[in-house]
């Protein structure tokens, strides 16, 4: 990919959707990763550090505090407006309210976390007159790899272009601080999580599986010239066909 290019047509489309919109400018969910530091990086470019508000939410009892280091140091890099948000006391007090909440597994509440960030990015928006701008690239997507109407609730993805390793490169381009780009990427949904021990490949070889994909190249094919297992495979198709309704709007029935 010419990364020159991308970067262009990713700051001219932040710039004509908001203006389409007739938005004063964009809320940006900040985690400490480098998908959303890429993000806020090229809002920046197209709209300036005073039209970009980032928001940090942290769940306290979790959340690393390089994370929030890192988010605070792209805040302070880029001079946006920054807000800190935990979300602890907001997960504790909806669990209270539902019924045989302890029963919900890890993923349940992983999501319900990744909802809540969406509800407080969209809360500000609407106050600010503002969109929520997302944060996910094309790996993420094609895969599914994000939380319905949680972190694929907003209102443009200007990265979602990109594939992950697109994302290193573009961000090391843009000279985003390299405690992010080097950081293993997290949702952060749960201890310890990792989105490449999720996923059970890395970030290089699923990217090189999804380029062959979209290129139509047989199965026998793209084991052979990646190198990556039967199971592996397997698992990235499985994940596509699956998550295909998080791509689409919600089916209607034809009724004439």
């Amino acid at each position: 990919m010419d990364l020159e290019k991308a970067q262009n047509r990713i700051i001219d489309f932040i710039r004509n959707e908001t203006g389409k919109a007739g938005v004063s400018g964009v809320v940006a969910g900040i985690s400490g990763g480098i998908d959303s530091a890429l993000t806020a990086t090229l809002a920046v470019k197209a709209l300036g550090k005073d039209r970009v508000l980032g928001i940090h939410m942290p769940e306290s009892s979790l959340t690393p505090a390089v994370d929030s280091e890192d988010a605070r140091t792209l805040a302070d890099w880029l001079g946006i407006e920054y807000r800190t948000i935990d979300i602890a006391g907001i997960i504790s007090a909806f669990m209270a309210a539902v019924p045989d909440s302890g029963s919900a597994d890890r993923l349940t509440r992983g999501n319900l976390k990744a909802r809540t960030r969406m509800s407080l990015l969209y809360f500000h928006a609407n106050q600010m007159n503002r969109m929520v701008i997302g944060t996910g690239n094309k790996t993420e997507i094609l895969l599914g790899y994000y939380t319905k109407y949680g972190d694929g609730g907003v209102d443009l993805e200007p990265i979602g272009g990109l594939y992950k390793t697109e994302v290193w490169e573009l961000s090391r381009r843009l000279g985003i601080p390299e405690s992010l780009i080097a950081k293993k990427p997290s949702a952060g949904l749960w201890a310890g999580q990792t989105d490449e021990a999720d996923l059970g490949i890395s970030y290089v070889k699923v990217d090189e599986v999804l380029r062959m994909i979209e290129d139509g190249e047989e199965p026998e094919t793209i084991l052979n010239k990646t190198g990556v297992s039967a199971g592996q495979l397997k698992s990235v198709i499985r994940r596509i066909e699956r998550n295909e309704h998080k791509r689409k709007a919600p089916p209607v029935p034809d009724l004439y």
